[in-house]
């Protein structure tokens, strides 16, 4: 097993917030970091040496990408599949491009699950809407493909389907109602080293992530049982990264998946305050072939996502002095948009 020392470059595919938390974790550990992204002014350029802004096709670009860095990695998995496999004639991609094409797909990504014995929801993918509602059941959800995220892209039919139209790759899945969302992150190194983080509870709004409580508020058998879940998928996608799962606790204490990512996650962030390796060290850790850290949770933690304009309230969270507070450096304040978060400590949320 070869091993990227401190002192190289690490390569990023993507330029947001987990992108740029990445390449942090990479400088305090001696790395620099070279950030590929199409969009100007990505919050991870603010914050390492290299950069490139250029199409995740473009040939020229790409080459001049490898040539300057030591391995590859993603902080985005919504990349096409020539940009991975141009890549790794030059350069070690971590994780390797055909995890990112199951993940970016959820008929792929849910059909993956269940040939390896992991539960999720019942699901078709979608030629005829209103033969397909009627396979499945109502109520249920009518979902893009791909690109969605946060609650975009989604249709909650509960009688008929209507006039509604599908323009794209589409899944249905039944609607599941669930006591709880849990999710469960595994880094795995080069040499098949596995180690999990602790499973956490999240609860969403809206379809978007607002509060994870570490350690999830679930029985200790539910925890495990994710855990076990995630370093079996891990293990079946022979994957050298980080594995991000997502389930649905149902009321008699099974699991579904929902939907998983080949990368750090935002029901991680809770990490960087509350464990003993962040979610982003980790990353490094496995890409670069290193021992990967402990994930003893030393600090219970709540994490809030800061959401539009709830960042311009940095100010009264700092009064607290247990809020360990993480800004995005995003230009441009969206309603819905994630500029930050914080991290609290469980015990103190609760006094």
């Amino acid at each position: 097993m070869s091993v990227i020392p401190p002192g190289s470059t690490i390569g990023i595919f993507g330029g947001g917030q987990l992108g740029r938390m990445t390449a942090l974790a990479a400088a305090a550990m001696g790395y620099d970091t070279h950030i590929y992204c199409p969009v100007a002014d990505s919050p991870a350029f603010h914050v390492s040496r290299y950069q490139i802004q250029a199409p995740y096709d473009d040939e020229k670009s790409l080459a001049a990408f490898a040539k300057n860095v030591d391995v590859v990695t993603f902080e985005f998995e919504n990349v096409p599949a020539s940009a991975p496999e141009f890549l790794k004639q030059h350069v070690p991609v971590r994780p390797k491009g055909g995890i990112l094409q199951i993940s970016q797909n959820r008929v792929r990504e849910k059909s993956f699950a269940l040939s390896c014995g992991v539960p999720t929801a019942p699901f078709i993918e979608v030629h005829d809407l209103p033969s397909a509602v009627e396979k499945i059941g109502t109520p249920c959800l009518l979902k893009t493909s791909e690109l969605g995220y946060d609650g975009k892209g989604q249709i909650l039919i509960e009688n008929e389907p209507g006039d509604i139209s599908v323009t794209s790759a589409s899944i249905l899945e039944a609607y599941v109602r669930f006591k709880t969302e849990i999710s469960s992150i595994v880094a795995r190194g080069i040499d098949g080293s596995m180690v999990a983080f602790p499973t956490v509870e999240n609860v969403h709004k809206n379809g978007i992530l607002r509060t994870t409580y570490a350690p999830a508020r679930v029985e200790d058998s539910i925890a495990k049982e994710a855990e076990r879940l995630t370093k079996h998928l891990a293990e079946q996608l022979d994957i050298v990264g980080l594995l991000s799962v997502e389930y649905f606790v149902t009321d008699d204490g099974g699991l579904l998946f929902n939907e998983m990512a080949p990368r750090p996650h935002n029901s991680g962030h809770w990490t960087l305050d509350g464990c003993a390796t962040s979610q982003f060290e980790q990353l490094v850790r496995a890409v670069c072939g290193l021992p990967l850290g402990s994930t003893h949770i030393h600090t219970p933690t709540v994490m809030e996502n800061l959401l539009g304009d709830e960042c311009l309230q940095w100010k009264g969270l700092l009064k607290d002095p247990e809020a360990k507070i993480h800004l995005y450096g995003k230009d441009r304040i969206v309603p819905g948009r994630k500029m930050g978060h914080v991290n609290l400590t469980m015990s103190h949320t609760h006094k």
